[in-house]
């Protein structure tokens, strides 16, 4: 906590002397300003380049810019469209290490209205500084700095509605009823539920005796809910000081109408301020702070998996006090002393079976609070050493962040009162009531699971640069760069160290020549195996200023060739170790339920690993080929990466590589198997961007297409297996595995004549049927293949922007193609006393074997049926129109003589449109809050 607290003192003096220091200098030393002005620049590791001069697999988004036509909610909602190469991961490559002005950080902690620019680096050489944690790849988020210019107040409002896309669709009371009835029948037992109590169900003259609960109606849910948040911002500076400061606040409500929970909300306050100043001619220094105060109130009900696992006729959660027969008293006293009487009328239902409910838990439950609290602070010092070397700099940086989460709770208890029904004269009414649970207010708060998370940040570097006759421009550096996670509970913590260099070279601008190197310290190996490294190389040429392309149309082109290895210890990892310390050492340990009389009694010794001393890094190998450039005055831009590599030496504990008496099979198991790095992992594929720029007349548009396909292969696995369908080896590594159904069980005898299907239970015609894929007569786990890829080995972006006068419009949708998925969650998979979806209705019968969608229903558990199969296989495939956006500027002469700079107004809608065959299935959350359409208008206006 003394970190955070000096910190803060730090932000505060600097920010009662900012205006002080502001003012000891007038006049600008424009030549000093602009003395690197070259182009637009761009960051990259450990330092700033010109956009032009970029190598090796690296992609730039302005946000800044963006968010001036295309309001959004997340930092990362261009990210994935606007270039290639990005698709939840980077070149199919998952845990990318995302970084905030230089530092290790969360990127949804940063709001798009506070980024300038975001880097993506892709290749090898690019990441290769960073160390081991960035082996995956990086995003860089810049936020935004402050500007040699007058005070600016920048302020937008936002408010708009979240609208439900769809609600899963579940059978009413009645028809669940039936079909269970059904469901007993098939697996030889008698009907659960009487034909009459189906009939009055049906009928639904009284849901509070014959209960038919449906949780997404218009009674408990709203038709939508608001979105709301204002944000100020404020810039400016002269050559001493610059400051960015911004602020805001958004609150979200919640689909529920019931009880307590109509006032769930999130809300979330967030301040950044960051200062540069120039202390000294040759000392620079920089600020940064930032705080976030996260709350999210709800009502203590588990709504949204109960309404995936309620069965409608389970219970009446609210029942009138009408209905209470007036002259039964002890039941009027039990209601009467209760403190939960629902707007006067109601009580609290319940059964023996079902003593708490999801609306009863909204009323009475109580309401918790989750919080988090966040504080980040970094400071940076930049000392031009031109009194030793001109060129010659040392820089610093460092950085906290303080994260805590916990739970605020008053955790109530309540009763439920179980109704036992009569009829007189045709009239229900409730003749008593059986009592379950108590009625408790909680007096106390209750503080569940705190917890913290604590990460510093350091770097330090020299780096030289220098340009000699004009044409021969150097850079070299050398940088040290470490950062380290505390997690509360986990004695290890999360850890990255590394020493970098680089070199870099370039003719002119048009022959470049990079060697980018780490060495990399890693605590998860034997002490001699600890240090690594990772050397990559970069090529780039720059054609268009060669002679031959002089009066070409290309106003840019530069090809760049990178290649390297990246060490790092990313997933050194494995169950009941994520963090992967020790894997390297032998583990032995008591066990057993039995002893030794010659040890008095102590129980048998297990081996549960082996030792491994040359246990070492994985190495991520990788040559990949970029092009860049645009024409006819950037009316056509192009960006064109491929890429081919992989990573050698995943860790696995190798049973096909040892004599198979080094594991202990049966109880207790004990094995002396030790983690080798083994497993090979094939990469290749290509990312692309290509904008297209047309102007006709006062209309200004612009076409962006992104994309990216990648492929990653298991090379080679340590493997036992019986047939060669069953191997890894050419197969993706998201892969999907399950048996072949062919169709249908449509009788007895179809099913004594196929092979026997061993999975559990009794085989019954309307069970799916699978194929034999090595003819032994069994269908077991030996019959599984390799279906597809879970992933998405295909993305494409498209953005568009047309600009009329003062009117703006844009669009982006988004493509996934070639994935697939299993329906295997509990809306699909059917079985015991679950909840019946719609997909039901197409259930087997006799009647409808023919046309049938869907296995027979069973009371069971249905291990024949679900489980992973092509039965259940979905292409993945669709478009989402992600965004569309009307922006108008309103002219500046309806303000002048006003202290308004500009104003303009917006009106933006997201998630509007899934074009898929299987958009219902994509659309659908199970169990989970409902996806939404949004739907938002906007202000933003500066002063």
């Amino acid at each position: 906590m003394k970190h955070i607290f000096n910190g803060l003192a730090i932000c505060i003096g600097l920010s009662f002397n900012i205006l002080q220091l502001s003012a000891q200098v007038n006049e600008i030393d424009s030549e000093e300003l602009n003395s690197d002005a070259v182009g637009k620049k761009v960051e990259v590791a450990f330092r700033t380049i010109d956009e032009k001069d970029l190598m090796g697999g690296i992609s730039v988004i302005d946000v800044d810019e963006m968010t001036k036509k295309a309001y959004t909610l997340t930092s990362f909602a261009f990210v994935e469209n606007l270039v290639g190469g990005i698709n939840g991961n980077i070149w199919g490559m998952n845990d990318m290490l995302v970084v905030v002005d230089g530092m290790v950080r969360d990127a949804n902690n940063v709001l798009p209205t506070e980024i300038d620019q975001i880097t993506i680096l892709k290749g090898v050489s690019a990441v290769a500084l960073y160390g081991s944690k960035a082996a995956k790849g990086v995003v860089m988020i810049t936020t935004k700095r402050g500007t040699v210019s007058d005070p600016t107040i920048s302020v937008r409002v936002n408010t708009g509605v979240h609208v439900p896309k769809s609600f899963p669709k579940y059978l009413g009371a009645s028809e669940y009823m039936t079909l269970y009835n059904e469901a007993m029948v098939n697996d030889g037992k008698d009907p659960m539920y009487s034909q009459e109590d189906i009939y009055f169900t049906s009928q639904r003259t009284n849901i509070y005796r014959y209960p038919d609960l449906n949780m997404y109606s218009s009674e408990f849910l709203k038709d939508m809910y608001n979105r709301s948040e204002g944000i100020a911002e404020i810039t400016g500076g002269n050559e001493r000081v610059q400051y960015y400061t911004s602020a805001g606040y958004f609150r979200e409500g919640t689909l529920l109408d019931v009880g307590n929970a109509a006032d769930d909300n999130v809300n979330r306050f967030f301040a950044r301020g960051n200062i540069d100043m120039k202390l000294h001619e040759n000392i620079k220094v920089k600020t940064d702070a930032n705080v976030t105060f996260y709350n999210s109130k709800a009502a203590r009900t588990s709504w949204w998996s109960n309404a995936a696992s309620l069965r409608p006729n389970r219970v009446a959660p609210l029942i009138p006090l009408s209905m209470l027969d007036e002259n039964d008293r002890p039941s009027w006293d039990a209601v009467n002393a209760s403190g939960n009487i629902i707007d006067g009328k109601y009580f609290l239902g319940g059964t023996q079976q079902q003593t708490t409910n999801p609306i009863a838990a909204a009323y009475a439950a109580g309401e918790a609070t989750y919080v988090s609290r966040q504080f980040q602070f970094n400071t940076g010092f930049d000392f031009n050493l031109r009194s030793i070397l001109d060129g010659l700099f040392f820089r610093a940086n460092y950085g906290i962040d303080y994260a805590t989460i916990y739970e605020q709770a008053y955790e109530n208890t309540y009763a439920v009162y179980a109704p036992s029904w009569n009829n007189y004269g045709g009239v229900d009414r409730i003749s008593s009531l059986a009592i379950y649970g108590v009625d408790r207010k909680a007096d106390t708060e209750r503080i569940n699971y705190q917890t913290y998370r604590y990460t510093y940040n350091f770097n330090g570097q020299f780096d030289y640069s220098k340009t000699l006759n004009d044409q021969h421009n150097i850079f070299a550096m050398v940088v040290a760069n470490a950062w380290q996670r505390t997690f509360d509970g986990e004695y290890h913590r999360l850890s990255n160290a590394n020493l970098g260099m680089q070199l870099a070279y370039n003719l002119s601008h048009k022959y470049y020549v990079d060697f980018s190197a780490a060495l990399p310290y890693s605590a998860k190996f034997p002490k001699d195996n600890r240090l690594g490294f990772s050397p990559t190389v970069t090529l780039g040429w720059r054609p268009v200023n060669e002679a031959f392309l002089s009066n070409s149309a290309f106003d840019d082109l530069m090809l760049t060739v990178s290649g390297g290895i990246i060490s790092h210890d990313m997933d050194i990892a494995a169950d009941g170790n994520e963090m992967g310390y020790y894997l390297y050492k032998q583990v032995v340990q008591r066990g057993g339920w039995y002893s030794w009389g010659d040890l008095g009694g102590e129980a048998a010794t297990e081996f549960q690993r082996g030792e491994n001393p040359d246990l070492t890094y994985i190495k991520r190998k990788e040559l990949n080929v970029g092009l860049r450039g645009s024409l006819w005055e950037k009316a056509l831009s192009f960006d064109f990466n491929y890429f081919v590599g992989k990573m050698d030496g995943n860790i696995t504990l190798p049973h096909s590589k040892y004599p198979n008496y080094f594991t202990q099979v049966g109880y207790p198991t004990s094995s002396i198997l030790p983690y080798l790095n083994y497993n090979i992992d094939d990469r290749s594929g290509f990312d692309f961007s290509v904008y297209v720029n047309k102007s006709v007349g006062e209309l200004d548009m612009t076409l962006g297409v992104s994309g990216m396909h990648s492929v990653v292969e298991a090379a080679r696995r340590d493997e036992n297996i019986a047939y060669d369908y069953q191997t890894a080896v050419g197969r993706h590594v998201n892969g999907l595995w399950g048996l072949e159904a062919i169709g249908f069980f449509n009788s007895q005898q179809e099913i004594e004549e196929a092979p026997t299907q061993v999975f559990g239970g009794v085989i019954r015609p309307g069970d799916i049927r699978y194929k034999d894929q090595n003819g032994d007569g069994i269908i077991d786990d030996n019959d599984q293949v390799y279906l597809g890829r879970w992933d998405t080995p295909t993305r494409l972006g498209i953005n568009f922007t047309a600009k009329y006068r003062n009117f703006t419009f844009f669009a982006m949708a988004d493509g996934f193609f070639g994935g697939k998925g299993f329906k295997n969650g509990s809306y699909y998979w059917i079985y015991g006393d679950s909840k019946y979806s719609e997909v039901v209705r197409g259930r087997w019968t006799e009647a409808t074997k023919d046309v049938a969608t869907y296995p027979r229903l069973t009371t069971e558990t249905g291990a024949n049926n679900f489980r992973n199969s092509d039965f259940w296989l979905y292409k993945t495939d669709r478009v989402n129109l992600s965004q569309v956006q009307l922006s108008y500027q309103i002219p500046e002469t309806v303000f002048q003589g006003t202290f308004v700079n500009g104003l303009s107004v917006y009106v933006s809608a997201y998630n509007l449109l899934t074009i898929s065959k299987e958009r219902e299935h994509l659309e659908r959350n199970v169990g989970s809050t409902p996806q939404t359409r949004f739907y938002n208008i906007g202000l933003k206006g500066s002063f």
